[in-house]
């Protein structure tokens, strides 16, 4: 994968509170369909699941198909109840897993 991921989660928050979660992967995500300049085909090699986890346990999950654009970008909501860490994980094709952790204090 490229650079590092691009994370924005709330420092803090109220206990019960939904939070807004954003991500962005900087990531080619080439989908095997085109041609390089000597007509061969590029290989495949796309982000194909994101997993985000809070405090060990699952809060949010995507996968992906080769049509999803460079770069990709994520945002959902989570509730915390509690202060702790989100862990983001990035799976592309050739088996390689790129992590991210913010922490969020609740109170």
């Amino acid at each position: 994968m490229a650079d590092a991921p691009k994370i924005r989660v709330p420092k803090t928050a109220k206990k019960g509170e939904i939070v807004e979660i954003k991500t962005l992967m900087p990531h080619i995500m080439e989908s095997g369909q085109r041609k390089d300049k000597d007509g061969k085909t590029i290989p495949r090699k796309i982000i194909n699941k994101f997993v985000a986890e809070f405090n060990g346990k699952p809060v949010f999950s995507a996968d992906m198909d080769p049509a999803i654009a460079a770069n990709p970008y994520l945002q959902f909501n989570a509730k915390v109840n509690e202060s702790g860490t989100f862990k983001f994980s990035w799976t592309d094709d050739d088996g390689t897993v790129t992590t991210s952790e913010q922490k969020i204090e609740v109170a």
